[in-house]
């Protein structure tokens, strides 16, 4: 058992936890305070360099990925009917997943737990959140053209992943719509690309315990567990937001694809671990692509097309998370929000969880423009900023789950599955 991956990250997350808690000045305190916030960072390191290893290679994974699935699909006609289903099923998993997250959170109305002293400690706290255009200040018809990459540069450096999502579609459509002598070349090196980025996420993966270990102790060594516990029903309230979430997957993979909830959950346990662990939908990829084809028989043509969409498009643990915070800050700061607001809170939700890149932390920044549109004090994120880790890992987990669950339905509405499985019953007959 020891030599099992997820064994090990197991282990490193209890041991970092523990080792947190140890130097923490706010739990046990072996160590000064000056000591303890000097060690934190380099604790930290390992798992820096993890995630600078998944970053590194998340573009030309995903575009690799989206890139070979389209192309390997049997024609046009099956691409279109894929690609027709599966934008409007994220979309329409995501609404659930938003409308879940407001009436959890003005059910239990978490905001109305926390203690004045702590709202208090707000004012004082300053964060630098960078700055992202309100959804109020582009038009759609604008929003919709600047999803065309012409600048593939400068969107690397803003982080729009969401662009090289776009751009790998339109190079695996003009691949299928090529001869096949002009089309080899460039398939090659998506192959080749894939094959590169694998192999640093297999270099990475083996860094995983010791990444997991080194960031939770440097989070537990910054903030005990004073400020989890003092954020303890809005915590509450998000994980039930999540669970919820996760049922309404087993549902569908149940009445849709003919899974038992259960033996679904077995078969993705080390994907929903690794996500935990690394709260990168990003990282956990190939294993989600590995874990859709080889013990849900999803058809490659399915998984390495909606897996890396969906790392990329279908962020509804992201989407319920944050709705819940905001609404969990409105109450806070005692602001009431009109149905029409609640309404546009629920749309500008769902249009920034789409598209979010899938590393940690970046629902922070996309927090922080949802709640300066309804006017709560972006100070305000600094209240969650020391459970957020936490939440983040839990999201993930959600995340992924949601990218398998939607291969499951993409299977079963294309009947590509169904297909491969005829072709397969006859070469045995032979």
């Amino acid at each position: 058992m020891l030599g099992k991956l997820w064994f090990q990250v197991i282990l490193g997350m209890f041991l970092g936890v523990a080792f947190g808690l140890i130097l923490s000045p706010s739990a046990f305190a072996l160590v000064p305070e000056n000591i303890a916030m000097m060690i934190a960072p380099w604790v930290a390191l390992i798992g820096n360099i993890f995630l600078a290893l998944i970053k590194m290679v998340v573009i030309p994974l995903v575009m690799s990925s989206i890139i070979l699935g389209i192309t390997s699909a049997e024609d046009t006609k099956t691409l279109k009917s894929l690609g027709m289903k599966i934008g409007p099923y994220f979309v329409f998993t995501t609404i659930v997943a938003v409308t879940f997250g407001i009436l959890i959170a003005y059910g239990i109305k978490p905001g109305n737990f926390v203690s004045e002293d702590i709202l208090n400690t707000i004012s004082t706290t300053t964060i630098a959140i960078k700055e992202v255009t309100s959804f109020n200040q582009v038009s759609l018809p604008d929003m919709i053209v600047n999803l065309i990459p012409v600048n593939a540069a400068k969107e690397k450096l803003d982080g729009n992943i969401l662009a090289f999502v776009i751009l790998a579609i339109f190079v695996g459509v003009a691949l299928m719509n090529m001869k096949d002598d002009d089309a080899k070349p460039m398939k090659d090196l998506a192959k080749s690309f894939q094959a590169f980025s694998m192999t640093i996420v297999e270099w990475a993966m083996k860094l995983a315990p010791y990444a997991v270990f080194g960031l939770l102790a440097n989070i537990t060594i910054k903030i005990g567990f004073d400020a989890i516990l003092s954020m303890s029903m809005y915590v509450f309230t998000v994980l039930l937001g999540l669970f919820s979430l996760l049922c309404f997957y087993l549902i569908i993979v149940y009445f849709v694809g003919n899974i038992k909830p259960l033996d679904f959950l077995r078969e993705i346990k080390e994907v929903q671990l690794m996500a935990f662990s690394t709260s990168s939908s990003a990282a956990v990829m190939p294993l989600s692509m590995k874990v859709a084809e080889e013990k849900l028989n999803v058809p490659q043509s399915i998984s390495k097309f909606v897996i890396p969409l969906g790392a990329t498009v279908n962020m509804d643990g992201t989407a319920i998370y944050q709705v819940i915070a905001a609404i969990f800050l409105t109450q806070l700061f005692g602001i009431e929000l009109t149905l029409v607001e609640v309404v546009v809170l629920a749309f500008t939700t769902v249009g920034a969880s789409i598209g979010a890149p899938s590393t940690p932390g970046v629902g922070i920044v996309i927090l922080a423009t949802i709640l300066q549109g309804i006017g709560v004090p972006v100070e305000g994120v600094a209240l969650i900023l020391g459970v957020d880790r936490i939440l983040d890992m839990c999201r993930t987990t959600i995340n992924v789950s949601g990218d398998l669950t939607a291969a499951i339905v993409m299977k079963r509405l294309t009947g590509l599955g169904t297909k491969a499985k005829k072709i397969a019953e006859g070469i045995n007959a032979l």
